[in-house]
């Protein structure tokens, strides 16, 4: 007779959450006291903790804090000798045998450093910025207010009717113009704080030669077509008085080529701007943007540059921080490129001197880097505070999620976004997840698709899928983004087909089940703090069922998401000892029969229990 699936923890567990470490911030010179579960059932009968101090080995007993008949606590000691501590834990076996624990699981071999658990002296982005949910707008295709009529078109515009499809790509496309500006914004707050988010991300407002405005021409000014700079003065004390944060984009990789320090730059080799870009031969031959001759390339080896757009309270990161714009901080453009070209690589060096203008500017201000691909080599903790995750959350949950015989491509390979089990998406998030320092990884903005992506909803084909997905979306550690349309069921086959105009006047295209689903899920944010603090521990992977715990000291949630229905699972002692499991959001209840809980099996769905 096959035996029943059991969702059961790892036999030991730690991570960077509050649970286990200590919170901060850390100084050097302080001795944490860092913890470690271990289950009862486990094979081991000690604990070593295993860190690397200025490179060489350090090692601490764990000494046992609290034991019962279900887990046991331990306790070492972890020096922050260093401003980023790697370490792991030897779980001893009788008779000499050890397995390593870091922060991808368990292993009976020897693993490297680059996995071990990380905590830094760095601190982390403001705690206000992983409180909700961050709610992306592109501005020119969220609203019009009654005033948009007034406001000059630029001279790059093709009109749309606001209820026209963008063109899926190319060219055409960046002129479409539908003519949405910031006072539009401001007019549906509402549906931004009924949706449950509670940070505003604008792609940049700056006057620009496309739709997208990521090829500014200045930036020291708002786009007239926006309203100008008076639209966001007033635009930000909405949105503050409605309790919400707003942040900005920057593009620090490069401008447009119609840029005021680009004009300047080219007119005249001997001025200053001339050292701000990257030249093989001026005024003509200049390093774009993979070569896009729009968008060159700035040269962060200039200290005027600096000075001018990142450092100080004269620069373009300070001005629009500061009052009367008053913006909670900045997403980077591109930030992966910013600084480097060929032997050039600069990028540590801008993203450190932008946080620290960040700061001093507002103290709770926040800095995220846009980067598709691997952050981790950038994300120690003391320059980009989070990074958009594409690597660590998207990418694995659209390989789970993603309809078969989808045609999306995959990030620009030469594929379509493949479909795998459930243990992919895991061993992926984890893999990745393990590279991040806690006080980073925690704050990273997790998103289902983005302006740059296919919606999430013609990827998947299936509304129920992404109501599911909607939920994973808010339960797994860091910050929910949402692009303006996916909580109506916005769809499009690539970032500019998706970039569609707001159906506020069309009821037909505004999906309230999806909307009240996103709300449901993002809500639960707001009212278990163990969703916004607490740590993760796996309990189930299955092709088509992924189960999970979010716990802090008072509090402990289990989330069950699945693809599709499944088998099914009962719960382990080690969970269901905790009682009948209080359903929060799903359609269906776990059931206990005896001492067993049994999880439901229905599928594309999504349940939370608190435990």
């Amino acid at each position: 007779m096959k035996r029943p699936v059991v969702a059961r923890p790892e036999p030991a567990h730690h991570d960077g959450s509050e649970l286990y470490v200590p919170g901060g911030p850390h100084v050097l010179g302080d001795i944490l006291k860092v913890r470690l579960r271990v289950l009862a059932s486990a094979p081991y009968s000690g604990v070593v903790l295993r860190a690397m101090a200025d490179d060489e080995l350090y090692l601490s007993d764990g000494i046992v804090q609290t034991k019962d008949r279900w887990e046991t606590w331990y306790e070492a000691d972890l020096p922050m000798h260093n401003p980023v501590m790697r370490y792991r834990f030897m779980l001893l076996r009788p008779g000499g045998a050890f397995d390593w624990l870091n922060a991808t699981g368990i292993h009976g071999w020897e693993v490297p450093d680059s996995a071990d658990f990380k905590v830094t002296v760095y601190g982390s982005a403001p705690q206000w910025s992983r409180q909700g949910a961050v709610y992306q707008i592109l501005p020119d295709r969220f609203a019009r207010s009654a005033q948009a009529a007034d406001n000059p078109s630029p001279a790059w515009a093709v009109p749309k009717a606001w209820g026209e499809p963008p063109s899926p790509g190319g060219a055409v496309s960046m002129p479409e113009y539908y003519g949405g500006d910031l006072a539009g914004i401001g007019q549906h707050l509402d549906h931004v704080t009924a949706l449950g988010a509670t940070t505003l991300y604008l792609t940049p407002f700056f006057p620009a030669g496309s739709a997208h405005r990521y090829d500014a021409t200045s930036f020291q000014r708002v786009d007239p077509a926006l309203g100008g700079d008076q639209a966001l003065v007033e635009l930000s004390s909405q949105v503050h008085q409605a309790g919400l944060r707003l942040v900005g984009d920057l593009t620090t990789n490069h401008t447009g080529n119609r840029h005021e320090w680009f004009l300047s730059a080219q007119a005249n080799a001997s001025a200053a701007e001339a050292g701000f870009y990257l030249w093989r031969s001026h005024p003509g031959d200049y390093v774009g943007w993979w070569e896009s001759k729009t968008l060159p390339k700035l040269d962060w080896r200039s200290t005027e540059l600096r000075h001018r757009f990142v450092q100080g309270p004269g620069s373009v990161v300070a001005k629009w921080l500061a009052p009367p714009y008053s913006l909670d901080g900045w997403r980077i453009d591109v930030a992966n490129m910013t600084g480097r070209y060929h032997e050039v690589d600069l990028n540590a060096e801008v993203a450190r001197a932008i946080r620290q203008t960040v700061v001093a500017t507002r103290r709770d201000g926040l800095l995220v880097a846009e980067h598709m691909h691997d952050a981790s080599a950038d994300l120690r903790g003391d320059g980009w505070q989070a990074a958009m995750n594409y690597q660590g959350f998207m990418k694995p949950v659209w390989c789970w999620t993603a309809a078969p015989g989808n045609q999306t491509n995959f990030f620009g390979l030469p594929v379509v976004v493949p479909r795998r089990p459930g243990s992919a998406m895991v061993r992926a998030m984890r893999a990745y997840a393990a590279l991040l320092p806690w006080q980073v990884f925690s704050f990273m903005w997790n998103n289902l698709g983005s302006h740059d992506t296919v919606r999430y909803l013609t990827l998947t084909g299936d509304r129920d899928q992404v109501m599911a997905s909607a939920v994973l979306l808010a339960t797994y550690p860091g910050v929910p983004m949402i692009f303006a349309g996916d909580e109506w069921g916005a769809t499009g086959i690539n970032g500019e087909h998706g970039r569609v105009a707001m159906p506020w006047n069309d009821p037909s295209r505004q999906d309230s089940e999806l909307f009240a689903a996103y709300s449901a899920a993002l809500g639960l944010r707001t009212r278990h703090p163990a969703l916004v603090r607490g740590g993760l521990r796996w309990v189930l992977v299955q092709d088509d069922a992924v189960a999970f715990l979010r716990e802090t000291a008072d509090e402990r949630l289990l989330v069950l998401i699945s693809r599709a229905e499944w088998a099914g699972a009962e719960l382990s002692p080690e969970i269901s000892r905790l009682g009948q499991p209080r359903k929060l959001l799903g359609p269906s209840d776990a059931v206990r029969s005896g001492s067993r809980v049994q999880l439901p099996t229905c599928g594309p769905a999504a349940h939370v229990w608190v435990l």
